[in-house]
C-alpha cells in the first residue's frame, strides 16, 4: 500500500501517525532553538520545557515507529512502557498530556513551543476521533507498521 492509498482509507489513526511524525520533527527543533535562544536570556522556566519539548520528539519516535524497538538497544522496562501507548485512546491521552505540557509554557513567555503544542493536540485529536469512530489502529507501512518489524527479526 503506497502512502497516497494510506491516506485514503480516512482512517485517523494514519493520520494521527503522521501529524506525530511532525510534532516530533517540531518538538526537537523547536525545543533545541528556544534553549539556545533561553541560554543567553537565563529564561531557566522555558529552558526546562525546551529540554521537556526534546525528550518528548524521542519518546513519540519510538512510539509512532515501532521498528525502533525492535533494532535499538533499550531497557526491557522503557519497551513495556512504550508498548502500553498502542490503542488510538492511549495514544490520544498522551499526546493530550504531552500537549498540555508545551502549553503551560506560554504561561512564562510566548515562544516558538507554541507551534509544536497545536501539533501535538492535532495529533491527539485525530487518534481520539479514530478511538470515537471505532477505527482500529492501523500504523503506516512506511513508518514499519503492518509486519516490517516482524520481518527483520
Amino acid at each position: 500500500m503506497t502512502l497516497k492509498e494510506e491516506f485514503q482509507t480516512r482512517n485517523f489513526s494514519i493520520y494521527g501517525q503522521w501529524l506525530g511524525i511532525l510534532s516530533m520533527i517540531l518538538c526537537f527543533a523547536l525545543g533545541l532553538s528556544n534553549m539556545i535562544s533561553s541560554i543567553f536570556s537565563l529564561n531557566i522556566v522555558i529552558i526546562a520545557f525546551s529540554i521537556l519539548a526534546m525528550v518528548f520528539s524521542f519518546v513519540i519516535l519510538f512510539v509512532e515507529v515501532p521498528l525502533l524497538l525492535r533494532i535499538c538497544p533499550t531497557s526491557s522496562s522503557f519497551d513495556a512502557a512504550i508498548r502500553k501507548i498502542s490503542t488510538n485512546y492511549m495514544r490520544a491521552g498522551a499526546y493530550g498530556v504531552m500537549a498540555l505540557v508545551i502549553w503551560l509554557s506560554c504561561i512564562s513567555t510566548r515562544t516558538s513551543l507554541i507551534a509544536a503544542a497545536v501539533f501535538l493536540t492535532l495529533t491527539g485529536a485525530c487518534y481520539g476521533l479514530a478511538g470515537a469512530k471505532g477505527q482500529a489502529f492501523v500504523g503506516s507501512k512506511t513508518l514499519g507498521g503492518q509486519g516490517v518489524a516482524q520481518m527483520i527479526v
